[in-house]
């Protein structure tokens, strides 16, 4: 007879400790068997050599040999999601699947099409908050319906975290003895399809981020914590990040809110992965002129701060926030191209990439978001430039011919500015 086990299903949340999911699956009745299925239906869209996928093998590679010191292994897949579930399901007697949500719309189609399959295989599903502090319905107005402004979400946010005392932390270690003892076979990156990229993400730092408040903006400083793609993947616990946030640095847990923010106004309103929020600004007319896009994707601009950032995005996988924020905002306003091409772009190369979020800051950048920057702000990257990079230390960085002589920009602030205002108002629906 098969041996009855749990399952419990790894996505975005590529750790052992302070896993909720994980925590609930190993005080199980049965053996917990951990799996990772690389889901085609993602990965068909990635050039073999993606970053990301890199990320998530070697984190996945330090799980199991942690696994291993207690006779245990990770269970690897690759295939459709639910042919993978399938054939599990055929090959073990899977009593429980357990899982931490995700709140994006093709995670939530997927995962209740999972539980379904589960259910009706005789099995329990269950699921579990891990990846926010507060989720789904757990911040809203008085009158139930999500924020959809920042500041009173923030506020209602930190009012019930501190009701709370602090986000509660899942110690995981004393439970190991429930994982399986198996020897599953862990693959090579080859044989999931991918090869190793050149790009890295980079260990995260929170002692670079001691003066945050004061240094932020200033991209040649370098005193970010690189959190945000193992924030993405869950190698690190957002509840560990939050408790010490709150005691160390209150600019950077806002910055963790606006996070939670985007999530779920995404999970809300999932129409804005591919509409504008506010849809009176369906009736701008974008340019989407696609040399002018090339120009803005190769860095090639004439605007040093925005060449500098397409650079080291290309180049890195990273970009500084205060220089998105620029990037962003000259796609949408200097060259009136349609953010959602900016989005796209993002989202193929940044580390970091989140829907929720990138989603989130391009529409803030365009100014059809919810609490967007109003469409009459329109970044001046010469002055962003002399405010934040005075020196000019990080564009040196990036583009090292910027002492020979620069390319001229390839539009006039002033001119885009009045064209932009000009468009927004006319195509803004009243």
């Amino acid at each position: 007879m098969k041996q009855k086990v749990t399952f419990f299903w790894f996505r975005r949340d590529l750790r052992l400790e302070d896993n909720v999911g994980l925590f609930h699956a190993l005080q199980s009745d049965f053996p917990v068997i951990p799996l990772f299925i690389f889901d085609e239906d993602i990965l068909e869209n990635l050039p073999k050599n993606d970053a990301r996928v890199s990320f998530i093998y070697d984190s996945l590679q330090k799980i199991n040999e942690e696994l291993k010191t207690i006779e245990s292994a990770i269970l690897i897949k690759k295939g459709k999601t639910a042919e993978v579930w399938k054939s599990l399901l055929t090959q073990f007697d899977i009593q429980k699947v357990l899982f931490n949500k995700d709140y994006e719309p093709y995670a939530i189609k997927r995962d209740s099409e999972i539980s379904s399959l589960v259910q009706q295989n005789g099995a329990v599903s269950l699921s579990y908050k891990d990846h926010v502090i507060f989720e789904e319905k757990e911040i809203t107005k008085s009158d139930g319906l999500p924020y959809t402004i920042y500041t009173p979400y923030k506020n209602k946010w930190l009012e019930k975290y501190h009701l709370s005392g602090q986000a509660p932390e899942y110690d995981t270690k004393p439970l190991f003895s429930n994982f399986a003892k198996n020897q599953f076979e862990f693959p090579e990156l080859s044989e999931i399809g991918f090869e190793r990229s050149s790009i890295k993400v980079l260990p995260h730092n929170l002692t670079q981020i001691a003066n945050y408040k004061e240094t932020r903006d200033f991209p040649a400083l370098d005193s970010t914590s690189y959190l945000s793609p193992h924030l993405r993947f869950g190698t690190v616990s957002i509840r560990k990040l939050v408790n010490w946030a709150n005691k160390k640095n209150q600019t950077f847990l806002s910055e963790l809110i606006w996070r939670e923010f985007f999530i779920q106004i995404l999970f809300s309103f999932p129409h804005v992965v591919n509409h504008n929020f506010k849809p009176a600004y369906d009736g701008i007319e974008w340019s989407n002129n696609e040399e002018d896009f090339k120009r803005w994707c190769s860095g090639t601009t004439g605007y040093p701060m925005v060449d500098a950032g397409m650079r080291q995005l290309n180049e890195t996988g990273y970009m500084h926030n205060r220089v998105r924020m620029v990037v962003a905002s000259f796609l949408c306003k200097h060259l009136l191209i349609n953010w959602q091409w900016g989005e796209a772009y993002f989202a193929e190369k940044l580390l970091d990439f989140e829907l929720a979020s990138n989603v989130g800051n391009w529409q803030w950048a365009a100014g059809t978001g919810c609490d967007a920057a109003p469409y009459f702000r329109v970044f001046n990257p010469e002055i962003q430039q002399k405010k934040f990079d005075e020196k000019g230390s990080y564009i040196r960085k990036w583009i090292p011919e910027f002492d020979l002589g620069y390319n001229a920009p390839m539009v006039d602030h002033a001119f885009a500015r009045d064209r932009a205002i000009a468009t927004y108002k006319k195509g803004i629906i009243k």
